[in-house]
């Protein structure tokens, strides 16, 4: 039996993909900026016929002047607990595990039998040499969510590097049918300096459908469809595990990649919720 998850995700695929997507993105961006509570609380509603999960209880607070506040909500203090185990690479958000495991010559799955490159992803031969044998953890972000991405472990970041694309919904459906989904939408990647030279942290942050940009505290703009700038932003920013790096401003995905040194927390399972702060990654080699 189709469960009703299921069949909402699939009404979702329809209403998402058969349409001009980058048209839709902008409309909804225009839309939640809109400064109007009631048009706001309206908007939740509706939106709660789809999406019943849409809780505010641990948010800082339950109303909205504008979607666009609803999105980027913060969270009441204490409600996410970091983990502090030097030797823990935490979750940098709230998510849904997805694929997940070895990256096996470069190659790592979207979905089952849906494999892409890791070079289709990171366009940077280092940082593909560097993360050979390592892993891999996809972590999606539905609509609901706390949309805030934090530093999985205490790094700098000196640039990141940005890649415009298409704005394909990210749900399972959608990974299910759409091959190299990844590589093809909208996306940006950061390498995490760590104290640890030999080893190698990257991050990538997959827009997707609605609201498609991304907002990095390091950097003094929005990165979206309508940024037409450089690709690659340098910056010079230092982060403690669990400090605020950005927001979504929407659901959408962050990947997780390691080198061979780390490994996954044997605690991680398909499907399965994981809090920002958790433990994700192990360095295996850490005395």
């Amino acid at each position: 039996m189709i469960s009703r998850l299921t069949r909402i995700e699939r009404v979702n695929f329809l209403l998402t993909n058969r349409i001009p997507r980058k048209l839709l993105t902008h409309l909804m961006g225009w839309y939640s900026q809109i400064q109007s509570p009631l048009l706001t609380r309206l908007s939740i509603r509706i939106w709660r016929i789809f999406s019943p999960d849409l809780d505010f209880s641990e948010a800082k607070k339950s109303i909205f002047n504008s979607l666009h506040d609803c999105f980027i909500r913060e969270l009441k203090e204490g409600v996410r607990v970091i983990d502090k185990q030097k030797s823990n690479i935490v979750s940098p958000c709230d998510g849904i595990v997805g694929s997940s495991g070895m990256i096996d010559n470069g190659v790592v799955y979207q979905a089952k039998g849906f494999p892409y490159n890791v070079a289709d992803l990171i366009p940077d031969e280092d940082l593909q040499k560097r993360l050979q044998n390592g892993c891999y953890v996809t972590l999606r972000l539905t609509s609901t969510m706390y949309h805030r991405f934090h530093a999985p472990i205490d790094c700098d970041i000196d640039k990141v590097t940005y890649i415009s694309g298409d704005t394909w919904n990210v749900n399972p459906i959608a990974l299910a049918r759409i091959e190299n989904l990844f590589c093809k939408n909208e996306r940006a990647f950061i390498e995490l300096k760590t104290e640890y030279k030999n080893q190698c942290l990257v991050l990538v942050p997959v827009a997707a459908i609605l609201v498609a940009s991304m907002r990095f505290h390091c950097l003094d703009k929005t990165l979206n469809l309508r940024y037409k700038g450089p690709n690659v932003l340098p910056c010079s920013s230092r982060y403690n595990k669990g400090d605020e790096m950005g927001y979504f401003e929407h659901g959408s995905t962050i990947l997780v990649f390691a080198s061979s040194q780390f490994v996954i927390n044997e605690e991680i399972k398909q499907g399965e919720r994981i809090k920002m702060g958790a433990p994700l990654l192990h360095n295996a080699t850490f005395q």
